[in-house]
């Protein structure tokens, strides 16, 4: 995949030997090496050397039974004002504890990935018009994110030192 970021340790970085092929079809291309299958494909396949990933009306629910299996999961945004992947990703790592990478495909862009971090999501592609590098800065977000996260689930009220008062 071209333009894959990677969040790992507190670090943004930019991964140019991705090893997974994305099929988007049954009929597409396969290559050798792992594959990131589309939902419907994968439960034909069920395989724990191949990843899957979900359009925005897949059901995350649907792969519980197979969550310790899988090496990855992708989600679609099919469109930057499209973010059903957002809820799909915060299921995913709350309620369902997944904990494998999760990864962001589609109409990715820069303005987004503090938010989809917020959420959940460990490595994100981004279009492939856009320059990774300048993406990279998106990651570093916001300094204060007042709100609950997956990564931070306390709210910044929560979070000040205990005995401070709250106006």
């Amino acid at each position: 995949m071209n333009n894959l970021l990677r969040w790992r340790h507190g670090v943004a970085e930019l991964d140019r030997e991705d090893r997974w092929t994305m099929i988007d079809t049954a009929e597409t291309q396969r290559s050798e090496g792992p594959l990131l299958l589309p939902l419907a494909l994968w439960l034909q396949e069920a395989s724990s050397e191949h990843g899957v990933w979900l359009g925005p009306d897949d059901e995350v629910e649907s792969l519980m039974p197979w969550l310790a299996q899988l090496p990855l999961i992708a989600l679609q945004f099919p469109d930057f004002r499209d973010g059903r992947a957002y809820s799909q990703a915060y299921l995913l790592r709350t309620r369902l504890g997944w904990t494998g990478e999760l990864r962001a495909i589609g109409d990715v862009l820069r303005d987004q990935l503090s938010h989809m971090r917020q959420c959940g999501f460990d490595a994100f592609v981004v279009r492939a018009d856009k320059c990774p590098e300048d993406a990279l800065k998106g990651l570093a977000g916001m300094s204060v994110q007042y709100g609950r996260s997956v990564i931070e689930p306390r709210p910044l009220f929560r979070r000040r030192g205990e005995g401070a008062k709250i106006l």
